[in-house]
């Protein structure tokens, strides 16, 4: 039971970070669209809303309803996935400034941005989104939820990153910027760096 409460209160904290998170996406989207900033893929947003929110209700649901067992050394290492994650997501919300939203986006003419983590992936928000879903139910043994909205989430990331790569391309010089550099595989320096 005290497993189960922790898990909720993580999760609420998850479900007030979202809120802030697309109150500020909807204040970079006036300022995008003022600077003349285009949509591309709009059809994209029910379904990522959709998912997302079904995510939350299937990881609740697992966890109560089918009594799912809290395994210490497993909520382990979904931890670090989900410390992971969250840094990759903060980390690309910071970097990209009022240019970062859940929309895809473009202002024709910026430059692409190249800095921060971006110099080293160049999905840094999908990855730790997708390290999230996976990892997040798993905090609590919720392993269906983690599979079923894995799946989910990387063929919508598929249409999403297409669509993204496509415009930024177009109107900001994206596949000039970023042509050697992996998706979502850190590049070799940030492990030159490290080591």
């Amino acid at each position: 039971m005290v497993t189960q409460t922790t898990f909720m209160i993580l999760l609420v904290a998850l479900v007030v970070q979202r809120l802030v998170e697309l109150r500020r996406c909807r204040r970079n989207t006036r300022r995008i669209l003022a600077r003349g900033g285009r949509e591309h893929a709009a059809w994209q947003m029910p379904v990522m809303k959709g998912l997302h929110t079904a995510w939350f209700l299937a990881m609740v649901s697992e966890v109560f309803l089918l009594d799912r067992a809290f395994l210490p050394e497993l909520a382990a290492v979904a931890l670090v996935a989900v410390v992971v994650g969250q840094t990759l997501r903060i980390s690309a919300i910071r970097t990209l400034g009022w240019r970062w939203t859940t929309r895809v986006l473009t202002v024709p003419g910026a430059p692409t941005i190249q800095d921060g983590v971006y110099r080293y992936v160049r999905h840094p928000n999908y990855l730790g989104v997708a390290l999230e879903i996976a990892a997040v139910p798993l905090l609590h043994g919720a392993w269906l939820t983690a599979v079923v909205f894995s799946v989910a989430n990387g063929l919508l990331m598929i249409a999403r990153i297409r669509a993204e790569e496509r415009a930024l391309s177009e109107h900001n010089g994206y596949d000039r910027a970023f042509g050697g550099l992996r998706r979502f595989i850190p590049a070799p320096r940030l492990w030159a760096r490290v080591s």
